[in-house]
């Protein structure tokens, strides 16, 4: 685990989803002298590069002084040993994607900045540890709801949610998600277990959608409590919810560990300190020759202030 000093204010990014994201949201990009795409190095870059500059124009207080990249490894993980179906329904990844995967590691280790992935985890799970284990305030940069569960206003944990963009993010805190699905912020996780995720082949319990969940989360706080409730026949509850929620008892008892991102993971030891001008620029240079990055490349260590 990193050092167990306090920091002011540590910036998890979410390595894996600015790679997808990067790359379905630019043009293909392809390699003068081989044709070999760098789409998503380049736009990965570029992504890099916009928050390292949004960063500079925050106030003193949503400045970071510490950061990591954390990437996902392998797409099957703990959760598929517990419900196999477990984001079956995404498509492979695309063939021109799956090469850059390496190049994006290399430009991340190029540019010091600290980076982890362990097998059988997600990203979201080592964000998590290190948002739970982790002294200081957090914010995790990341087009991913389901990390909205570990939005705290005591501990300062906000998500940064790049679903309209790094420079149109929304920051996310318990008011914002109460806000926008009408429930007590704290309450995400439940409401996500019932609802379920489409995008993740996660069910929830059938039959009751956003609507649904809501009113059961603002009724009650945990999963097992709402499935005692329905075993008897609670008032807060209507029969036909009651109903959905009782045939849909088996998926509800393997929910939580589905939905709930792993917060006890034992992390090595790293160091989380913002990159330093490395001795040598000759692996940042060779970066931009070998994957004719230049622009991309030279943003970053602009914003960094290696120039």
């Amino acid at each position: 685990m990193t050092n167990s000093k306090k920091t002011d204010l540590l910036y998890l990014i979410d390595g894996s989803g600015y790679i997808f994201r990067a790359f379905y949201a630019l043009p293909p990009l392809t390699r003068k002298s081989d044709g070999m795409p760098v789409g998503a190095v380049s736009g990965f870059c570029n992504m890099i590069y916009k928050f390292l500059e949004d960063s500079k124009s925050k106030n003193d207080h949503e400045k970071p002084t510490h950061i990591a990249v954390i990437f996902d490894t392998a797409r099957k993980n703990f959760r598929n040993n517990i419900y196999p179906e477990y984001k079956a329904n995404r498509s492979e990844t695309p063939e021109d994607l799956i090469p850059q995967f390496s190049f994006i590691r290399e430009a991340v280790k190029a540019f010091n900045l600290p980076s982890i992935e362990m097998e059988n985890y997600e990203a979201d799970d080592l964000i998590a540890t290190f948002s739970t284990k982790q002294k200081g305030s957090i914010r995790i940069v990341t087009g991913d709801r389901d990390l909205f569960q570990l939005v705290d206003d005591k501990k300062d944990i906000k998500v940064i949610y790049l679903a309209k963009g790094i420079s149109n993010h929304d920051l996310v805190d318990l008011q914002w998600i109460s806000r926008k699905y009408e429930i007590p912020g704290e309450r995400y996780g439940l409401f996500a277990m019932i609802r379920g995720d489409s995008s993740d082949g996660l069910p929830g319990i059938r039959g009751i959608g956003e609507k649904g969940a809501a009113s059961i989360a603002n009724q009650f706080e945990r999963l097992e409590e709402v499935m005692s409730a329905a075993v008897n026949g609670d008032e807060r509850l209507t029969p036909n919810l009651c109903k959905k929620l009782l045939a849909s008892a088996d998926y509800a008892a393997i929910a939580p560990k589905l939905v709930s991102c792993a917060t006890d993971i034992a992390l090595p030891e790293m160091s989380i300190d913002l990159p330093t001008k490395p001795k040598s620029m000759e692996k940042i240079n060779f970066l931009k020759e070998e994957y004719g990055l230049g622009t991309s490349i030279d943003r970053i260590v602009s914003a960094l202030g290696w120039i």
